[in-house]
């Protein structure tokens, strides 16, 4: 059905230049929801909101029938320095579509959109669900984490991200951890006190030189990263307090509590996880959607991107049009034709599909 696939491309265009005019940031997505329940309406689909969370369900719903999650976000991070168009433009020059959240992840969003359209009358294997959710950007608690208890059980996912439309098979994990040593306090001019600094700059140096034994394939090692530090009062004063904040990118050979620990047993200071649910996930190259992908000619290739693939406890796949690099940049963009092109891949990944 070329003509309905040419038609669904040009509306999720349309709903994607709506997007970017209206802002959406992390916590504040209030606007863009409307406009994708308003969307969803004007398709004869009922949509169905929590919050600043959307979803629709295949109105053929069987629960005999596997269940396929199709999500992406709406949310946006805020602009930084040096964009030379408005990112609330959008500017549309030739096939390019320049705006904040155009690639990451609106391109996305509304090419599942689309495609739930395209399957929802259809006889399916499957059950499909849309969700267009918020505060991805953020783990937000009010983002996919509060509704998938709403959807009921699903048997897999398709997580809409920025790959190229090639196949995120795996995707790297996150851990911050907040660190404190402790010394105590004492005259800089005598040899009395416990220099809090010191012991941390023990602990980052074993940071910075440790390596986790299991390294994989697709995502490479554990990766630690002190991005923070402080401490100290003033200059003749042994600071009896230092804190440090550590990024973790884990692996899937690793769960997330397991680093903290690991962690713990070697450093002095004390460790704090901001949390532990952002895990690492991945599925097998032979699951068979994968290799579906695989024989269209898409690549496979691990992520080292968090996305709301971390709160799924299901299987995933993370795809979608556009690429990661151009994500939270200046004068952010797609392509219409990536959009395009996006829908028809997602289409034909699904197309008489049994899981």
């Amino acid at each position: 059905m070329p003509e309905l696939i040419n038609q669904l491309s040009d509306d999720a265009v349309a709903l994607l230049i709506q997007l970017i005019q209206t802002p959406s940031f992390s916590r504040e997505e209030e606007q863009t929801a409307t406009l994708i329940q308003e969307f969803l309406a004007a398709h004869d689909v009922t949509p169905q909101r929590q919050k600043n969370n959307v979803w629709a369900v295949s109105p053929h719903f069987d629960a005999a029938k596997p269940t396929i999650l199709l999500n992406s976000h709406h949310d946006t991070v805020k602009p930084g320095a040096g964009w030379n168009y408005s990112p609330f433009g959008p500017v549309l020059e030739g096939d390019k579509l320049i705006g904040l959240g155009s690639n990451d992840a609106g391109a996305s969003a509304v090419s599942l959109l689309a495609t739930f359209l395209y399957f929802q009358n259809k006889p399916n294997a499957f059950n499909l669900i849309c969700a267009i959710t918020a505060e991805e950007e953020i783990s937000g608690a009010n983002g996919i984490r509060s509704v998938l208890p709403e959807l009921g059980p699903i048997t897999f996912g398709i997580v809409g991200e920025p790959t190229g439309m090639n196949l995120a098979i795996a995707e790297k994990g996150l851990i911050v951890l907040d660190a404190t040593a402790h010394g105590k306090t004492g005259h800089a001019a005598r040899e009395e006190g416990e220099n809090a600094l010191y012991k941390a700059l023990d602990d980052i140096q074993w940071l910075r030189q440790y390596q986790f034994p299991r390294v994989s394939s697709l995502l490479g090692p554990v990766k630690t990263t002190v991005t923070q530090i402080s401490g100290g009062q003033q200059h003749n004063v042994v600071p009896d307090r230092c804190q440090f904040v550590v990024d973790v990118r884990t692996n899937e050979l690793y769960q997330n509590q397991e680093i903290v620990d690991i962690i713990r047993t070697h450093v002095q200071s004390e460790i704090v996880p901001r949390s532990t649910h952002l895990n690492s996930s991945s599925i097998p190259e032979n699951h068979l959607l994968v290799r579906r992908g695989v024989a269209m000619g898409k690549q496979i290739y691990g992520s080292p991107t968090l996305s709301d693939q971390s709160m799924m406890p299901f299987e995933t796949l993370k795809i979608g049009p556009g690429e990661s690099a151009r994500s939270h940049t200046p004068d952010e963009y797609i392509l219409v034709s990536e959009i395009r092109a996006g829908i028809r891949d997602y289409i034909a990944l699904l197309s008489d599909f049994k899981l």
